[in-house]
């Protein structure tokens, strides 16, 4: 009997210790699985001369519906939009500078060489509405992208002068005269990468949102010189943009063909055109957002 009892004693003993290993084993996966990184949602903004007042309309219903932007990256147009946002504007601020801007404000036109804007107004405008703060030190991530002219690369800007930065995005061939940054030459970023995706992922975007406002070509006859100019390079942004575009999480499409991409008097319609169509792919963020939420990979 004595012996039974023993043995009896010995088992639970031994299942008792099983457990235990099991459990601190148990516990010993579980902590050395990684933890999920917190997500970063990119807002990418593209590029379309005037018609990129149609950003601020994007930005005021992704604020209006918080759906949060950990980075921004803006070409041309989007660069002049985004980095404002960045600064820390609200996009009822910006639709209140936008509806009072006067377009002399940030234009400054000389007898044409290599470009009939110089670009130093608008240079001057960012960086008085910046308070003259560098890119890194903008409340959001940002980053403007121009085109190195000397050998045709994507020149993504992250640090420095953020109203230099801004004007060699926007530096439309042609139009405007081309920037000349630390002895190299650069021009709008559009001519590469109107809708830059890409630098997106590379800097670590696990969401994109792209706005696109080159898709929806003006079907207008151009009148003169810079319409011409302008509409011919609305058609290329919109051919090169496709590739890029493939790659983002959501785009957002305005329908800003009937404004002409030198029409600055169209400011309130491209904003307007920016709500709705952001408020047609609300769904599609929104069901990102919460997937992100039940991943715990969001707030």
């Amino acid at each position: 009997m004595s012996g039974s009892r023993n043995m009896r004693t010995v088992r639970r003993c031994l299942t008792a210790a099983l457990c235990i290993c099991m459990l601190l084993t148990a516990c010993t996966m579980q902590q050395q699985q990684p933890a999920q990184k917190p997500a970063k949602i990119a807002l990418v903004l593209g590029a379309g001369a005037s018609r990129g007042f149609a950003h601020i309309g994007v930005l005021k219903m992704l604020e209006t519906n918080r759906i949060p932007v950990h980075m921004v990256i803006g070409t041309s147009a989007g660069s002049f939009v985004g980095s404002l946002y960045a600064y820390g504007y609200t996009s009822f601020q910006l639709q209140k500078m936008a509806s009072t801007l006067d377009k002399n404000e940030i234009l400054d036109f000389t007898v044409p060489d290599n470009g009939f804007i110089k670009g130093e107004r608008l240079e001057e405008y960012v960086n008085a509405m910046v308070r003259n703060s560098p890119l890194d030190k903008l409340r959001i991530p940002f980053y403007a992208v121009a085109t190195n002219i000397q050998n045709g690369q994507e020149t993504v800007f992250s640090r420095g002068n953020t109203g230099t930065a801004v004007r060699a995005s926007c530096s439309i061939p042609g139009i405007f005269r081309p920037v000349k940054i630390d002895g190299r030459m650069y021009v709008d970023g559009g001519v590469v990468s109107p809708i830059a995706v890409d630098a997106a992922r590379r800097l670590g975007a696990d969401i994109v949102i792209a706005v696109d406002i080159s898709s929806d070509v003006d079907a207008r006859q151009p009148e003169g010189t810079v319409e011409t100019i302008l509409q011919s390079i609305g058609i290329m942004h919109s051919k090169i943009s496709a590739i890029q575009l493939a790659k983002a999480d959501v785009v957002i499409r305005p329908k800003v063909g009937r404004i002409g991409s030198a029409d600055f008097d169209k400011r309130l319609d491209a904003m307007i055109e920016g709500e709705k169509a952001a408020i047609e792919m609300l769904p599609s963020i929104q069901a990102i957002i919460t997937r992100l939420k039940l991943e715990k990979r969001l707030d």
